[in-house]
C-alpha cells in the first residue's frame, strides 16, 4: 500500500434523500490509488480488524447497511458507482481505490468494465444487513445507524489512519 502521507482522502457528506438515510455524522471517504498490485488486501484488512470479507462486485441497485460501516477495496477493473442515493455523487472507482462507507451510506453500481471486483469488509467482522430504502424500514434502521460505534482502526492505515481526521464522535 502507498504511504498514507501520499494519499489524498476525498470526503463526501450525504443527507437523507427520502429513501437512503446516509450517515448524519460521518462522510464517505475515498482513498484514490492507495493499494498497490502486490498488496495482500485481505491481510491488510485483517491486521486492522476489518473482516467478514467477501469478494465480488457492487449491487446494481441502491442499498445501504444500517448496522455496520463497510470498506470496499477495488482489486480489479473500473466502475461508475452512485454513492449517497439517487441524488448523491457518481464516482469512478478503479483498481487500487479504497472507499470507506459509514453505516447508512447508499451505494449502487451504475456501469462496470470487465474484471471489476471489490473486496468488502466490516469493522471487527460485524455482520451486516442489506437495506433498500423502503419507508417501512426507517424507524428501526435510523436507530441502528446511530448505534453503530466508531471503528477502532482505519481499514488500511490502522490506529492512526486518515479515517480519524474525518470521523470524529461529538462529545
Amino acid at each position: 500500500m502507498k504511504e498514507q502521507e501520499t494519499i489524498v482522502a476525498s470526503h463526501f457528506y450525504f443527507t437523507d434523500d427520502g429513501a437512503i438515510p446516509n450517515n448524519p455524522s460521518f462522510p464517505l471517504l475515498v482513498y484514490k490509488n492507495a493499494i498497490e498490485d502486490e498488496d495482500q488486501v485481505n491481510q491488510i484488512l485483517r491486521q486492522n480488524h476489518w473482516s467478514n470479507a467477501w469478494r465480488n462486485g457492487v449491487f446494481p441497485y441502491h442499498h445501504y447497511h444500517s448496522n455496520s460501516h463497510e470498506v470496499l477495496v477495488v482489486v480489479g477493473g473500473k466502475a461508475l458507482l452512485q454513492m449517497g442515493g439517487e441524488h448523491g455523487e457518481q464516482l469512478t472507482a478503479e483498481r487500487g481505490d479504497v472507499l470507506v462507507l459509514p453505516a447508512g451510506t447508499g451505494h449502487k453500481l451504475l456501469k462496470k468494465e470487465a474484471g471489476f471486483s471489490v473486496i468488502g469488509a466490516y469493522p471487527n467482522g460485524q455482520n451486516y444487513d442489506i437495506c433498500y430504502g423502503k419507508k417501512e424500514e426507517w424507524p428501526e434502521k435510523l436507530d441502528n445507524i446511530k448505534q453503530v460505534p466508531m471503528p477502532g482502526y482505519d481499514p488500511i492505515y490502522g490506529e492512526s489512519g486518515k479515517l480519524f481526521a474525518y470521523w470524529q464522535v461529538n462529545q
